[in-house]
């Protein structure tokens, strides 16, 4: 019987008898395609098929391309900035007695558009050469809380796209820390030594032998208080554009960020 299947099987004929066990197949599997080739192919296609009205890039010109474009994707292109207007900022500027905080916001209000210094109000004494109103409005410590507590020293100045930037003592930066919480930026300004800052205490000539030592004894307190702000910022002698360009980096920077600052005024 398996002379007879053999022979059969060469001559490609019939076999006359039923085989007693299955013959298994001897032609390969069909090959498969990688999967995805196949409807990836026929995207290609279509987009072949889609582009084959598409100007010529050499010889259309842009309103043309532009125009091909939108038609092709089924958009419009929108002229809208992508990027949201950002929010107005409260910046805040403090640091110890003698380190540039007037000459450091001037400097930035002369070289930065909508920049609005805030008149603030302070519970010290006035010095030789200052207005009350125009550098700081002089009030006693309990109406300068009052006023920071009420909103009086910021929500009339808070005008549309327009940041603001404020002048205090450390004192008053606590103070406005609670109120504005992280809606406001804060930066410490310093001098670049601890001898420098009493330099510049001594060469000021407003002071007493007695309140010099005192306003240095409080500077260096003062100094120890750094991390409590967002960013320090070092007024060199002789630096003062410096100083006053990392002060609008900041700024810049904040403006830049993804997750805006939240204005609670």
């Amino acid at each position: 019987m398996f002379r007879r299947f053999c022979t059969s099987l060469f001559h490609g004929k019939q076999l006359p008898l039923p085989l007693p066990f299955p013959l298994k197949p001897t032609f390969s599997t069909p090959r498969t395609l990688p999967k995805g080739l196949f409807f990836t192919s026929v995207i290609k296609m279509a987009d072949t098929q889609k582009f084959r009205s598409f100007p010529s890039l050499e010889k259309a010109s842009k309103p043309e391309l532009l125009r091909a474009l939108e038609s092709s994707l089924g958009i419009s292109f929108s002229s809208n900035s992508i990027c949201p207007s950002p929010n107005p900022l409260i910046i805040v500027i403090s640091g110890p007695s003698g380190v540039g905080k007037d000459a450091v916001i001037k400097r930035l209000t002369e070289v930065r558009e909508n920049l609005h210094f805030v008149v603030t109000a302070t519970s010290r004494g006035m010095r030789p050469g200052e207005v009350n109103g125009k550098d700081y409005f002089f009030v006693s410590k309990d109406e300068f809380l009052s006023m920071v507590e009420k909103d009086e020293l910021l929500e009339d100045f808070m005008a549309k796209g327009c940041d603001i930037v404020l002048r205090v003592d450390i004192q008053g930066a606590e103070t406005l820390r609670k109120v504005l919480g992280d809606s406001g930026v804060f930066i410490f300004l310093v001098a670049e030594s601890e001898l420098a800052l009493v330099e510049r205490l001594i060469d000021r000539k407003t002071e007493s032998e007695e309140e010099l030592l005192v306003r240095i004894a409080t500077a260096r307190e003062e100094v120890k208080r750094v991390k409590r702000f967002d960013y320090v910022v070092v007024n060199a002698k002789g630096k003062l554009e410096e100083a006053v360009d990392l002060v609008g980096s900041i700024i810049d920077a904040e403006k830049a960020k993804v997750r805006q600052r939240e204005p609670i005024i």
